[in-house]
């Protein structure tokens, strides 16, 4: 996660922005948090296969 001015979010994973809250227009709702960990998660998974 990286945090920006004027309270910015953005999340990235491995290069790549899985979470805007600027473009989203809020911050996440707790659906959109747990699809967050989720997709966090199954790259993990991956990363620990290879």
């Amino acid at each position: 996660m990286t945090p920006s001015d004027k309270g910015r979010l953005e999340v990235f994973l491995e290069g790549e922005k899985i979470f805007d809250r600027k473009e989203a227009g809020a911050f996440p709702d707790l659906s959109k948090v747990n699809e967050l960990k989720m997709t966090i998660a199954e790259k993990l998974f991956e990363l620990e296969e290879a």
